[in-house]
């Protein structure tokens, strides 16, 4: 099985790799707080019954097959410490209940496989009791990150993000030379100046993925677009041109710092509103967990996509779905929008307006597939493992029968593309602000 780098080999900074004999103890301290203040990893550590739905729930287990990716049996990596160290029956009777202590294999072993969970969450959908074992493994990888064990891929998100406020590593010049470029294109399209404003007070400050300045540019078109026709003023704010925000998957620490960085940027600019851009969990991390740690939040917080519902819905902007041609649509629900987040229907109006052929995937909205790189794992070593992720996804499309596929999320937007290559599927994709952008009358 194709597995993160081993701990010896991670990118220390920001954090501490410890000697085998200092992980174990710690991990045992970590569990025993974690259990004391979590009823959530209660739940999950004493009701499962291995009743077995979560099997083919899941994406990761289907495509790998590997047993230990069945989310039950994951959870049973951590449980069985929990069983030692943390239940009525510890000691010797845990170890009679299926207890095992702590090692630095095992701690190897969490850290293999709970990196290939995609904290997709549709296990929860299926468990009788609503496990959700996406809690637990981001749980398990905040323990890791206090042990050290961070990939080097992620620690150079974090290092980047407290950097420069974005993903990439963009700086303020790069940013603005980029937002030139691309004004310059709007304009040779259209013959009309089309303003993206940085750092300008404006009522909305829109925050998109980074990537949208280099890598999916018409997302970042369309955006502009759209606030220019509704006559909208809005700017970007240069300390933080990224909706992601990687805490979520591994360190509340790192999440709480993001979102306090967008809520100061939000109060320098005086915006009114907050605008997430096409970012699955970074609309989950802002939407839902910005109040609980660093509330209390007196800006309104909404997603692109419902500022565009709202506005084709009034008719503040005109679009014209023949200017997308013939061609046959579908979509893909990220998972943070449909089972965490609530963006489920306003994709789907959007998409009615602005194309003419959309047919659905199945399943769909709450219960489709991840694209199999959620939770981050767009890291290059685990490339094979992250092709058998996204094999029901690649599954999934080839059913349609659709020529184009639209996927607004940063991570899905980086996986898909490879995951269709390599199961051979001829289908475009691109996010759903493209779409707007290409078919908005101007």
């Amino acid at each position: 099985m194709n597995a993160p780098q081993k701990a010896k080999d991670l990118a220390p900074l920001p954090y501490r790799i410890l000697d085998d004999e200092e992980k174990v103890r710690k991990a045992v301290a970590i569990i025993r707080e974690k259990a004391a203040e979590s009823r959530m990893f209660k739940l999950a550590m004493e009701c499962c019954t291995k009743c077995g739905a979560c099997i083919n729930a899941c994406h990761s287990y289907l495509g790998t097959e590997d047993p230990y990716n069945i989310p039950t049996k994951r959870a049973d990596l951590v449980r069985s410490v929990y069983k030692q160290e943390i239940m009525p029956l510890s000691g010797v009777l845990g170890k009679v209940a299926g207890g095992i202590g702590v090692s630095a294999e095992l701690l190897e072993k969490w850290f293999t496989y709970f990196y290939q969970c995609n904290q997709c969450r549709r296990c929860a959908l299926v468990c009788p009791f609503g496990i959700d074992t996406a809690e637990v493994s981001i749980m398990v990888r905040q323990i890791l990150a206090e042990l050290g064990m961070v990939p080097r891929f992620t620690v150079g998100i974090v290092k980047n993000m407290a950097n420069t406020g974005n993903n990439m590593g963009i700086a303020k010049p790069a940013l603005l030379d980029s937002c030139e470029f691309l004004e310059e294109e709007m304009y040779e399209e259209t013959g009309i100046k089309i303003r993206i404003p940085v750092d300008e007070e404006a009522d909305i400050m829109y925050v998109p993925s980074s990537a949208d300045f280099f890598v999916n540019t018409n997302t970042m078109i369309g955006v502009a677009k759209m606030y220019h026709a509704a006559g909208i003023k809005w700017t970007i704010p240069s300390e933080i041109i990224e909706a992601a925000n990687f805490g979520l998957f591994f360190d509340e620490k790192v999440m709480k710092e993001h979102n306090r960085r967008l809520l100061d940027c939000a109060k320098k600019l005086k915006a009114k509103k907050i605008v997430q851009g096409e970012c699955g969990h970074g609309w989950r991390a802002a939407r839902m967990y910005t109040d609980g740690l660093n509330g209390p939040v007196d800006v309104e917080i909404r997603h692109i996509h419902e500022e565009a519902a709202y506005f084709i819905a009034r008719g503040i902007i005109k679009v014209d779905p023949e200017k997308n041609g013939d061609i046959v649509y579908t979509y893909h629900d990220p998972c943070n929008l449909a089972r965490a987040g609530d963006i489920i229907e306003e994709p789907r109006f959007i998409l009615r307006h602005v194309v003419k052929n959309f047919v659905e995937m199945t399943p769909n909205r709450e219960e489709n597939f991840c694209c199999g790189a959620g939770s981050g794992l767009l890291m290059e070593e685990i490339m094979e493992t992250r092709m058998k992720l996204g094999k029901v996804k690649a599954e999934q499309v080839k059913k349609t029968g659709a020529d184009y596929v639209v996927a607004p999320c940063s991570i899905c937007k980086a996986q898909l593309p490879l995951v269709f290559e390599y199961y051979n599927l001829p289908v475009e994709m691109s996010g759903l602000m493209d779409l707007v952008g290409k078919a908005i009358i101007l």
